[in-house]
């Protein structure tokens, strides 16, 4: 028995031994950051490419190409370096030694697992094939192909169970010809021949040819990630200091507004005055005249400009008047250098880091088009997304702009008819106008201190802790100095008429109601929530001075109700519910009661305002939905 294992051992080590040995992926050395290169040959585009990556030649030249988010190597160091790297990748690949031989048809539903696959002959590509790594995202996929290899309109490569595209490999020995809609994923390396990718081409990989032109028409091609790839989290965000609060702001020039506009964070100049601003519509405080905080945002915008301004970009995008038109961007510090205009849509890539920054560098004044988009994918924020403009900004009516912009010696001229600004908008000088637009500042907007808590609230006496101050969310009061009962024994102040200091964690009581509890978290370091369930059944607010109705619950994850003062209750009224973009979601005229239900249930989280006409009376107010 142990002279027939020991027998039967070598066998199966030899079968193994292939898939151990030969499986093996190449050097690429720099020829890895290049997306499109030849190393001898033109590289040529027509029609839009969305292109990531290095794009260059050793021999030739690289023409027809828009903004390309990578950098241009023709006839340089680099593209020489990268004609050396590739040649020996060429090499390696094509001296490993195959354990698979399939036909020359790949596709059409077919399942590879990993291995050296040789074909000795041209070969084609149709439908789908399927490339399984069984689990190994490890795993390696090398074809040889002895011969020309082309690709069947709308023909697919698919990769499943953590295989990735850059660990797929195809060296040709002929002329790579992709039809229109094909994905294709890996490193193709046409040797001694062009490669050719048509309309609606997708490019998970790399197209390098040792000799031989490489031409692309509206295909969307990018460098794959992993396997060593370079990890891309962007540059250090800028320290916005007190500005982090603003929403919109200069330092030297008058903020104005007309129409309905809201804005969730501070409004303010520090030379000049803000005016048209509803209050009701501001979720922050309006500075109307320069203050000790408009003084301080204007010094912390100016130490952020200029951060921005000495960072050194990674990637220069050559075409400003192309920005946009789909373009695809992943976390780098990016400079256009002369006046931009902004069509259609660009994509912001944070390849699955929610952390990563982007920073967009402009040498002149920035338009956008009617309907413009900025577009966040794969784990961006927003308050990682930074403009740098010198010069004046103009944001075209319903277009949704992301990203804090910063504009140097320029009017943000235009915020204009349905925009929206999931962002800022600051400038060091220059007007500021907005006109029936939302704005949102992104989360962050912290000052912390450390305020000594002794305050004794039911015989219990509060400890000394950092807490924090936020003058943009505050807890209503009736004056300086009011103390509000809290559940669990610390305190809160109103200091001033102004700012809340609290504890983490209280419920805060007045007036006989639970008004909700208090927490403190990394994306708003104060916030006042909603109620919960297990805190009361309903809670019925007095209702305020002056005011002719009142909601509640106020927060709510469904229903609340709208109370009319008896004197308003046989009137006919309507009751109207706005979202945050300024549409309307319900409208119902009511008369005869004295409560009447309505539901957000339907509705994303946020604030909503209701908003009630009754006879010549007409009051708005704020809900939250949970």
């Amino acid at each position: 028995m142990k002279i027939q294992l020991l027998k039967v051992i070598p066998v199966v080590l030899m079968l193994l031994l292939p898939t151990l040995i030969y499986a093996q992926a190449p050097p690429l050395g720099t020829a890895a950051g290049f997306v499109l290169f030849a190393t001898v040959g033109a590289v040529t585009n027509s029609g839009i490419s969305q292109v990531t990556g290095n794009v260059g030649t050793n021999s030739g030249s690289s023409t027809g190409f828009g903004n390309v988010n990578g950098v241009m190597h023709d006839n340089d160091g680099a593209s020489a370096q990268c004609a050396a790297d590739l040649l020996i990748a060429y090499n390696q690949l094509n001296s490993t030694i195959p354990n698979f031989f399939p036909a020359p048809l790949l596709g059409n539903g077919q399942m590879l697992n990993a291995g050296v696959y040789s074909i000795s002959s041209p070969a084609t590509l149709n439908l789908d094939l399927t490339l399984n790594a069984q689990g190994n995202s490890n795993a390696v996929f090398i074809f040889q192909i002895q011969g020309a290899f082309s690709t069947n309109a709308n023909s697919k490569v698919n990769l499943i169970n953590g295989a990735m595209a850059c660990n797929v490999f195809w060296k040709v020995e002929g002329l790579v010809s992709m039809a229109s809609g094909t994905t294709m994923r890996g490193t193709i390396i046409a040797n001694n021949a062009a490669i050719n990718m048509n309309t609606g081409d997708t490019l998970e990989g790399r197209a390098l040819s040792t000799t031989g032109a490489v031409t692309t028409d509206g295909v969307m091609a990018y460098t794959p990630i992993g396997c060593g790839s370079p990890v891309l989290t962007g540059p250090a965000a800028p320290v916005l200091g007190s500005a982090e609060c603003y929403a919109l702001f200069s330092s030297n020039g008058a903020v104005a507004n007309t129409g309905v506009t809201y804005v969730t964070g501070d409004v303010g100049t520090n030379v000049g005055l803000t005016i048209g601003y509803d209050p009701l519509l501001v979720t922050g405080t309006i500075h109307p005249i320069p203050d000790v905080s408009t003084a301080q945002c204007a010094a912390d915008l100016l130490i952020a400009y200029n951060y921005l301004n000495t960072l050194p970009y990674d990637i220069e995008l050559l075409y400003p008047a192309q920005f946009g038109n789909d373009l695809v961007l992943t976390p780098h510090t990016y400079l256009i250098n002369a006046a931009t205009v902004f069509t259609d849509k660009v994509y912001l890539d944070a390849q699955g880091d929610a952390n990563a920054v982007f920073v967009i560098k402009i040498n002149g004044a920035l338009s956008t088009s009617t309907y413009s988009k900025v577009k966040l994918i794969n784990g961006a924020q927003a308050k990682n997304v930074y403009w740098k403009i010198e010069g004046a900004v103009n944001i075209d009516t319903y277009s949704v702009f992301r990203g804090t912009i910063i504009c140097n010696n320029g009017a943000l001229g235009a915020l204009a008819t349905g925009a929206v600004l999931e962002g800022r908008a600051l400038t060091t000088t220059g007007a500021l106008s907005t006109s029936a637009v939302t704005v949102t500042m992104p989360p962050g907007c912290c000052n912390s201190v450390v305020v000594p808590v002794s305050t004794q609230v039911n015989g219990v006496t509060g400890v000394g802790e950092t807490v924090c101050k936020n003058a943009s969310e505050t807890i209503t009061v009736a004056g300086s100095g009011t103390t509000y009962e809290v559940q669990n024994g610390g305190s809160v102040h109103m200091i001033a008429g102004q700012n809340i200091f609290f504890l983490e964690g209280t419920r805060v009581f007045a007036g006989g109601y639970l008004h909700g509890f208090i927490t403190l978290t990394q994306e708003y370091c104060c916030s006042i929530m909603g109620l919960k369930a297990s805190d009361v059944t309903e809670v019925i607010p007095e209702m305020e001075s002056g005011s002719f109705f009142k909601i509640y619950p106020n927060a709510t994850s469904d229903k609340f109700y709208v109370e009319l003062i008896s004197s308003f209750r046989d009137k006919k009224s309507v009751v109207q519910i706005f979202g945050m973009v300024g549409g309307l979601i319900q409208k119902q005229e009511v008369t005869g009661s004295d409560r009447y239900e309505f539901s957000l249930g339907g509705n994303a989280s946020g604030i909503y305002f209701i908003r009630v006409m009754a006879g010549d009376r007409l009051e708005t107010k704020k809900i939250i939905k949970k």
